[in-house]
């Protein structure tokens, strides 16, 4: 954690994943104002018909869906600039429509994160942590 996990309603091949994993991360630590070296981004490419927005009348439309698991603390407007900034990246992408890509947070104390090579759990967030020397960028 933080993890990006976004369902894609049509079929990438693993570079197009890696480079929209390596965009989503640039985003993640420019937005969240962290390093981006834990951040994990999965991509869910589950075809033509594997992702849908469901409606009150009429059929469901074709979407996507992004979940991002983070740390609390960030303002309400922080968490709306990543969301249309990662919506905006999946448009720009995959020729998407924006009005059907819903993103989604969950938020966490610092030590719902395990890293191994911070030697154990993440902490709270605090404010911009790009500058912290001396210890690996914490999400």
């Amino acid at each position: 954690m933080p993890s990006i996990q976004i369902d894609l309603p049509l079929s990438v091949t693993p570079s197009e994943k890696q480079a929209l994993a390596q965009r989503f991360g640039a985003i993640y630590a420019e937005i969240m104002q962290v390093g981006m070296d834990l951040l994990t981004v999965s991509v869910h490419d589950l075809g033509d018909g594997g992702v849908w927005r469901c409606h009150q009348s009429g059929p469901p439309t074709p979407s996507a869906l992004i979940m991002c698991d983070i740390r609390r603390g960030r303002p309400v407007e922080t968490r709306a600039t990543l969301a249309q900034s990662l919506i905006d990246a999946l448009v720009e992408t995959f020729d998407l429509d924006s009005l059907w890509i819903k993103v989604e947070f969950t938020q966490h104390s610092g030590d719902d994160m395990y890293h191994p090579h911070l030697g154990g759990f993440n902490v709270d967030w605090s404010g911009d942590e790009r500058a912290e020397s001396g210890r690996a960028s914490l999400y």
